[in-house]
């Protein structure tokens, strides 16, 4: 990776890279689009890298490639594409995003489980320290220091998990599957979940859960900060515990339990990412 350095919350923007033809745009021509009209908030990017879905073979379900954003223009479809037959997209605006160059990542940054993926921004901090996709993950500090805790004890756990129950779709904080059930495991801010008007919201949200076999647990900030060690992890531990421990693809599954020096854990035959998919 370069030693050049970006500086805010938008430096990167990790976009998802499914098909052939446009990875070889990418290398070939070095731009990428985006739809404008589904563009992340968090806008423009400094760099962007990409997350290669099955059709890499020995590159897939990682980021493996990225670079330096030099322009970005806005496009239609059809100014893109000159040669493609007019269709309903012809007229659909993009940002054409225009890079210095490709470079390639030394170490990849891995996603362990099938999930759906479109775009992560997130800082060139995290990117760079990057061991696996939900260490790029830059929604709160709350959570942040909730997943620095769980990846320490071990406790596998999916970020920003999305999950779509009847016509509503929702995002978890942090998605733990286990052998009897999964467990979905919410940062509340301290204002954002004591506002009224959000209790109803909460509270479907929870039911929906629940009606699919979710286990919710919520920590405020307060706990997260003050109790994080003797309260918060106790309890995701218990319950992974009460559910039979965490699945791990067919093998033995993992439990938790006290040790006179912390934490232990009962571990698997084997360590190893498992096999996923994407659409």
């Amino acid at each position: 990776m370069t030693k050049e350095r970006g500086s805010g919350r938008s430096d990167v923007l990790v976009a998802i890279m499914n098909k052939q033809s446009d990875f070889h745009i990418l290398q070939d021509q070095l731009w990428y689009r985006i739809p404008v009209a589904t563009a992340p908030k968090r806008w423009p990017p400094r760099w962007l890298a990409f997350y290669q879905t099955k059709i890499f073979d020995d590159e897939a379900y990682a980021v493996n490639h990225y670079g330096r954003v030099r322009s970005i223009q806005v496009r239609r479809r059809r100014e893109l594409f000159p040669d493609e037959v007019p269709n309903p997209k012809s007229d659909r605006r993009y940002y054409q995003i225009h890079l210095e160059g490709l470079e390639h990542l030394a170490q990849p940054i891995l996603s362990r489980r099938w999930r759906r993926i479109v775009f992560i921004p997130t800082t060139w901090a995290k990117f760079g320290q990057a061991a696996e996709i939900n260490d790029l993950y830059d929604e709160s500090p709350l959570e942040d220091r909730l997943w620095a805790q769980l990846k320490r004890q071990q406790i596998a756990a999916e970020r920003q998990w999305a999950l779509k129950v009847g016509k509503a779709w929702y995002f978890l904080d942090f998605a733990l599957f286990c052998t009897e059930g999964r467990i979905d495991v919410e940062t509340d801010g301290d204002t954002w979940h004591a506002d009224p008007e959000r209790i109803p919201e909460d509270n479907r949200r929870d039911n929906d859960l629940a009606s699919t076999g979710w286990h919710v647990l919520r920590f405020n900030g307060r706990q997260i900060r003050e109790s994080l060690t003797d309260y918060c992890v106790p309890k995701v531990t218990k319950m992974i515990n009460r559910l039979d421990g965490l699945s791990q693809e067919g093998l033995v599954s993992r439990t938790f339990h006290d040790a006179p020096d912390g934490l232990a854990q009962q571990l698997t035959l084997f360590e190893d990412r498992a096999d996923y998919d994407l659409d």
